[in-house]
């Protein structure tokens, strides 16, 4: 209204002074001719004078509106990049109630986006405060499998407390033992072993791919697992132990009972009944000895003895108990090891991935020599294991078999570190399962090969 009312006042008295006073009255002193009310002279001269006036009084009575809307306008570009500090200190005009309502509204946006950037600030402190000094080995790739997050865990199991933030998986690995590049690789869980503080620690590893603001990215979780091994170790013997006794109850009472009934037979004179009393006697004496000789085998391991052998001699010893196909030709430098315990330990891998369901043909054996140590890898393609099992899979006595003994790995595992190696197992991309049996190279060995 203000405006319409100057912009009127503004046209009546130019066009007045114009045609009616003073310019018709200075008009013949000054050598003019005055124009008519209504001629297209003084209306060309009232509009010369009025538009500009008009613009002017229109830009000072809209400067307010003008700043209020591009205070406005910054605010919301300041949300857009995730900036909320900023706060809008203009005012709406005076008379406009609906503008200072959309303000009023604009500042309890303002404070509430503050609020939750507030808290999920905090809740971010948090976060990153657990995480980073969790135990548990984090790292988070992106989909070029750079690092875009790794704890504190990770990068001292990685890279000697070093960051990793930006680097490759690839540049990270590069001096890594070759089992922890090869678990790492791949997206798969599995279990590896490293070399901290010179004694060998055991890891988990589980891995999960999501997305991560539209971007698909990889985390990588490495479990300590000495620990929960030892504890779970224990509890494997106790677990014997009662199996044992319960398994000796089962054969001594029926021996017990079977030579009172001999001597008894034999004190009646009937000595026709006696041959079968002791040889069910003798069965039940052989299986109890067949029972023990499977546990002694794990608690009387007896120390390698250490020689001159080559690969194809071991192969060709076990293709004599199972079949299996050669991934790679088996090197032609020779190894030291005691033959009969590193056989027994292949035999038993072997025999593990037959039992697994895989096809026979899709049994494989690869021998690398690499540059520290020899690897062995059994590899089937049978259902794997899933986490749970995966973390106890070394374990003495345990077995994802309803008739298994639970001895295989585990005994596998003793000769291993018994030649100053160690396993690692691992599932396979498309299915099935690998367990790679590492032993060290002496100096020699390296340098012949």
């Amino acid at each position: 209204m203000l405006f319409l009312l100057g912009a009127s006042l503004l046209s009546i008295g130019t066009h007045a002074s114009w045609t009616l006073w003073p310019w018709p009255q200075l008009a013949p002193w000054l050598g003019w001719t005055a124009p008519t009310p209504w001629s297209p002279a003084a209306l060309l001269l009232t509009a010369a004078v009025v538009l500009p006036g008009i613009w002017g009084l229109a830009h000072l009575l809209l400067a307010p509106l003008t700043r209020l809307i591009r205070a406005l306008e910054g605010t919301v570009l300041s949300y857009r990049d995730g900036d909320f500090s900023s706060v809008i200190t203009a005012q709406a005009p005076t008379g406009l109630s609906e503008l200072e309502e959309l303000l009023r509204l604009h500042h309890e946006l303002g404070n509430a986006l503050r609020e939750q950037r507030r808290q999920l600030a905090q809740r971010e402190l948090l976060l990153d405060t657990v995480v980073q000094n969790t135990p548990v080995a984090l790292v988070l790739t992106d989909v070029q499998d750079r690092i875009a997050y790794a704890n504190l865990a990770a990068r001292h199991l990685l890279d000697e407390g070093r960051s990793l933030s930006g680097r490759s998986m690839d540049e990270v690995l590069g001096r890594a033992p070759e089992d922890l590049r090869a678990l790492l690789s791949q997206p798969r869980d599995g279990l590896f072993s490293v070399m901290l503080d010179q004694q060998e620690e055991r890891f988990h590893l589980s891995v999960r791919d999501f997305q991560l603001q539209g971007q698909p990215h990889r985390l990588r979780l490495m479990r300590r697992m000495t620990r929960e091994l030892s504890r779970q170790e224990v509890a494997s013997w106790k677990r014997v132990i009662r199996v044992m006794s319960h398994e000796l109850n089962n054969s001594l009472a029926p021996i017990s009972s079977l030579a009172h009934s001999g001597a008894e037979l034999a004190r009646r004179g009937q000595m026709e009944r006696i041959p079968g009393v002791f040889a069910s006697i003798g069965e039940r004496a052989a299986h109890l000895h067949s029972f023990l000789a499977g546990y002694a085998s794990v608690a009387k391991l007896p120390a390698p003895v250490l020689a001159s052998v080559t690969w194809a001699q071991v192969v060709e010893g076990l293709s004599a108990h199972y079949r299996f196909t050669l991934d790679a030709p088996v090197p032609t430098q020779p190894a030291r090891l005691d033959a009969a315990q590193m056989e027994q330990a292949l035999i038993n891998l072997l025999k593990n991935a037959h039992e697994s369901g895989s096809a026979p043909d899709e049994v494989s054996l690869k021998v690398e020599a690499l540059r520290d140590e020899w690897r062995v890898q059994v590899a089937d393609r049978g259902p794997g294991m899933n986490e749970a099992q995966l973390s106890q899979a070394l374990l003495p006595f345990y077995s994802t078999k309803r008739s298994g003994t639970g001895l295989g790995l585990a005994l596998a595992r003793e000769i291993a570190e018994a030649h100053g190696g160690r396993i690692v197992i691992g599932n396979r991309e498309g299915g099935g399962l690998w367990v790679a049996v590492t032993v060290p190279r002496s100096p020699l060995e390296r340098d012949i090969g």
